[in-house]
């Protein structure tokens, strides 16, 4: 790593209307540094990297790079200069090509101006070489690409434009443990090759393990900026929220299922796409039973399923020993059944909603049937959940897009807990949220299930897994693989699901009739 500045941020304010983002933060960057920002949401990372990359400009001060000061108007003339960014929401026309996404707006012509595709598909296949997964064809729509393989397409655009310093926004953040070491040493290999990274993660142990140096936010001022020597969790963690830090507890697990009954069980589901094969479980109240398994593995469409959110094939669902029809979204909320999705704005948001729309929509239209709505008294349930789960606002009214992600994540969570769910589903909840946050979501899961609802969680962190469930059933390309109560389980054991040689009987089977094995 080489002790020359890249990039030197001074005193760098930036105001939105009511609030402070950023508050005279000063640090430097190195040459071929892995430089990770870290801090609670709503601490001002993602605003100052926004800046860096020229999405926004400073209301004050001043950024310079590679020696001259930079006043970007938009991303492109921030690329043209040497800084790219990877978003932690990814950008990629998933209807187009991989080729076709890292070269838009570029593409190669030949003399006639036609799209030369050959040379495209070819220094795509170059790049993609570079880091290691040429397996990707740069004919692949995007769309069949998993999410680590989209990851790495984005790291692959980014780099395409010769950027000096790579800007990466939770890029392991729906990773499993394999692809986030396969993502790490392809940071590695661009620290080597003299690419300065700024790295944003609220996974500290991941911090640890690749950074150089850790500059720390808090409420937008700058903290500390230290080498990753010198950094310990607990410190960063003290740093991070400016209080003394008290771990996650761990629930009361159920152990005896003998005098239970389930509130919902599954039988033999099967959905329209092939993503979900042959599903059967059941539920038991104030139950956290765990879905987990690698990226792809049918997980999220499982669930989706049963909400009436993806096409059922064929399957049973009962609740409560009543067999139920859920053919959408409207029949699984009449059935006391609420769903956190996986993708926060694709899925969970309404962008053009302020937080007090987002967070009433299901309330309101489950209570205007019956009777007239008081608006008065709406206004009051969202301050009040806007303050139970500490949703960082200066007014419910502001834009859902004037948020950090961990903060539209709670506004989420709050939404079905207005609805009084008696099941909910909850794909990846603490996606891109920090330590404190996360340990806010985790009581409110301890605390639902003590009033009795249950819930079904997927989630890519085995810690999170093992401190939460109850029971866990571990998925593979849409079959389920295996079934462990929480005292029998280890992250071990877990990953053991993933070897071929863990197939069970039924799905080899089904899959040899598939012609899929």
């Amino acid at each position: 790593m080489s002790e020359e500045i890249i990039c030197k941020i001074s005193n760098i304010v930036k105001e939105f209307p009511g609030t402070t983002a950023l508050d005279h933060v000063s640090f430097d960057i190195k040459k071929g540094e892995v430089h990770a920002i870290v801090g609670e949401n709503g601490a001002g990372k993602s605003t100052l990297m926004n800046i860096l990359s020229g999405v926004y400009p400073p209301t004050e001060g001043t950024v310079s790079f590679m020696g001259k000061e930079c006043h970007f108007a938009n991303p492109n003339e921030a690329e043209r200069a040497g800084i790219a960014m990877i978003h932690q929401e990814l950008s990629l026309a998933t209807s187009m090509t991989a080729a076709e996404n890292v070269y838009m707006n570029r593409m190669p012509v030949n003399k006639l101006g036609i799209i030369d595709y050959r040379k495209m598909n070819a220094d795509c296949k170059d790049l993609l070489k570079k880091f290691g997964v040429e397996y990707i064809s740069p004919k692949t729509i995007v769309r069949n690409l998993s999410v680590s393989e989209q990851q790495l397409l984005e790291i692959g655009k980014a780099m395409s434009h010769n950027a000096k310093m790579l800007i990466m926004d939770e890029p392991t953040s729906s990773l499993t443990d394999r692809e986030v070491k396969f993502l790490l040493s392809i940071v590695c290999q661009l620290r080597q090759d003299g690419v300065s990274v700024l790295y944003i993660s609220h996974k500290l142990e991941e911090i640890l393990t690749i950074a150089d140096t850790i500059t720390v936010l808090r409420d937008g001022h700058h903290i500390s900026t230290e080498p990753a020597k010198d950094m310990t969790e607990h410190k960063m963690v003290s740093m991070m929220v400016g209080r003394e830090f008290e771990s996650a507890h761990r629930r009361d697990f159920i152990k005896d299922y003998s005098n239970l009954k389930p509130v919902l069980s599954v039988r033999n589901m099967y959905n329209m796409s092939g993503k979900v094969n042959n599903v059967s479980f059941d539920l038991y109240p104030g139950e956290v039973l765990g879905l987990t398994g690698l990226v792809g593995a049918g997980r999220s469409e499982t669930l989706q399923c049963i909400f009436g959110a993806n096409k059922r094939k064929c399957g049973n669902i009962q609740i409560n020993g009543q067999d139920v029809k859920i053919e959408n979204c409207d029949d699984a909320i009449k059935h006391g059944i609420g769903m956190i999705p996986e993708g926060r704005k694709i899925q969970g948001l309404f962008l053009k909603m302020n937080i007090k729309e987002n967070m009433l929509v299901v309330y309101q239209r489950c209570a205007a049937k019956g009777g007239i709505l008081k608006k008065k008294a709406l206004k009051g349930l969202a301050e009040e959940a806007k303050k139970e789960l500490n949703v960082k606002t200066p007014s419910i009214e502001a834009p859902i897009t004037s948020l950090s992600g961990g903060n539209q994540q709670k506004t989420i969570v709050a939404r079905w807990l207005m609805n009084s769910p008696k099941i909910l589903f909850m794909d990846e909840p603490t996606h891109g949220i920090d330590i404190g946050a996360k340990n806010e979501i985790y009581k409110i899961i301890d605390d639902l299930t003590k009033k009795g609802v249950s819930i079904i969680l997927i989630s890519s962190e085995m810690p999170e897994v093992l401190s939460l469930c109850d029971r866990i059933i571990f998925m593979h390309h849409g079959y389920e693989r295996g079934e462990l109560l929480n005292t029998e389980a280890s992250q071990e054991k877990l990953m053991s699901f993933t070897l071929d040689s863990a197939m069970t009987e039924d799905e080899r089977k089904e899959r040899e009739a598939k012609n899929v094995v």
